[in-house]
């Protein structure tokens, strides 16, 4: 492989935003079930761009999933909806934020015993990034505070 295609290895093939690397169980269980045998090879990665359609994309085996391959809505993308905070207990953002302004919650903690957040807790396949919700529900705390 020459240089310039490793250059662009972690580029979106559409927007050119750098991606974030997901692990391949993440992408199988997000995509639509008629596309999870399509999931090839293990270099994958997340389009954070907003705007952007493309949801993952694997440039060594040139692989694109957009967002109407994907089962659910990816929370930071344009027109999410619902956007969730936290995906294995489908808590939302606007939950996040009711909790912060109604019940008096200022920490991810007690924003959890009030919404439910974090309680089934399978990030790996649940979250579009594989990880933990922690920063996104403190993202919607912020929102709330702020």
């Amino acid at each position: 492989m020459d240089i310039l295609n490793t250059i662009h290895l972690d580029a979106c093939p559409i927007c050119k935003t750098n991606g974030v690397s997901v692990k391949k169980i993440t992408v199988e269980h997000l995509v639509s079930k008629n596309l999870r045998t399509t999931v090839a090879g293990d270099h994958y990665q997340i389009c954070m761009n907003a705007d952007c359609e493309v949801v993952y994309f694997n440039n060594a085996e040139s692989i694109i999933f957009s967002k109407n391959q994907i089962n659910m809505p990816i929370w930071f993308k344009k027109d999410a909806d619902p956007k969730y905070a936290c995906y294995c207990s489908q808590v939302t953002e606007d939950q996040v934020i009711d909790a912060v302004l109604n019940h008096g919650a200022k920490t991810v903690k007690e924003v959890n015993a009030v919404t439910g957040a974090m309680k089934h807790a399978n990030c790996i396949e649940n979250n579009p990034l594989g990880i933990c919700c922690h920063k996104a529900i403190q993202d919607a705390i912020d929102k709330g505070l702020g």
